[in-house]
């Protein structure tokens, strides 16, 4: 049990109260630690409210970045990399001209005879004609073809990508129509492939000569040509009934 102090005199003579501290530090002390557990949570919730948004900033970025991928041709990136490696082989081309070496020889040198090999069969398997099949196999062969044929002017093409900028790739909201301009050398050499698949065609499509001693049974070219046909599959079963009537014992 606790026990109050008796009462000592001051220097007035009037005596005084010891004060009790009893109580008095353990208050104190659970009213700081109460006040230091509310601000480190607040920090902590701060902390955590700015890991939210940088999260929500950067699943936009990459929603806006899937999207602009998802817009993009399947073989983009497959073209990207082939236009990268062909300015890369132009680079080293131009370096060994300027220091008088043959390009083609260096990048000879660093072949082994296994991937020479290799390439070799893989060109040959490469475009093979496996006969008629449908007009779209036929139309692909076409255009496969006629891209080899093309030399493609890097410097013209960088000059261009430096001058476009992000319209060199197009998108769907881009105007090429008048962001580009055909040169008149491609529009000549465009004219002149042209010409030369037509003057190829037409050896194939050539008109058939005209045979004097056959049977006029049609009234037009077009009549004509449905005659053959129907004579082409019908004919064996027609046969004797077409000879009949120009005997005229048909019954």
């Amino acid at each position: 049990m606790a026990t109050v102090e008796p009462a000592q005199p001051t220097s007035s003579g009037a005596p005084q109260a010891k004060k009790s501290s009893l109580g008095a530090g353990p208050s104190g002390s659970s009213t700081k630690t109460a006040a230091q557990k509310k601000f480190a949570r607040m920090t902590k919730l701060r902390e955590l409210h700015l890991k939210r948004n940088e999260a929500r900033k950067l699943n936009h970025a990459e929603v806006v970045e899937e999207d602009r991928r998802n817009k993009l041709p399947d073989n983009y990136e497959a073209k990207k990399r082939k236009g990268e490696w062909i300015l890369q082989e132009e680079e080293k081309r131009k370096a060994a001209e300027a220091r008088g070496e043959d390009y083609d020889r260096i990048k000879v040198l660093d072949v082994t005879a296994e991937d020479a090999e290799r390439w070799d069969r893989k060109k040959k398997q490469k475009n093979p004609d496996r006969g008629f099949s449908d007009y779209e196999q036929a139309s692909f062969r076409q255009y496969q073809r006629l891209t080899k044929q093309m030399k493609p002017d890097m410097d013209e093409y960088s000059r261009s990508k430096n001058k476009l900028g992000a319209d060199m790739y197009p998108s769907v909201d881009t105007l090429s129509q008048t962001t580009h301009q055909d040169t008149e050398e491609g529009i000549n050499r465009m004219v002149a492939d042209l010409e030369k698949q037509i003057d190829k065609r037409s050896k194939f499509s050539r008109r058939r000569a005209f045979n004097e001693e056959g049977d006029i049974d049609y009234i037009n070219e077009r009549n004509m040509r449905f005659n053959k046909k129907i004579e082409r599959f019908y004919g064996k079963y027609t046969t004797e009934i077409k000879q009949s009537l120009e005997r005229g014992t048909a019954v």
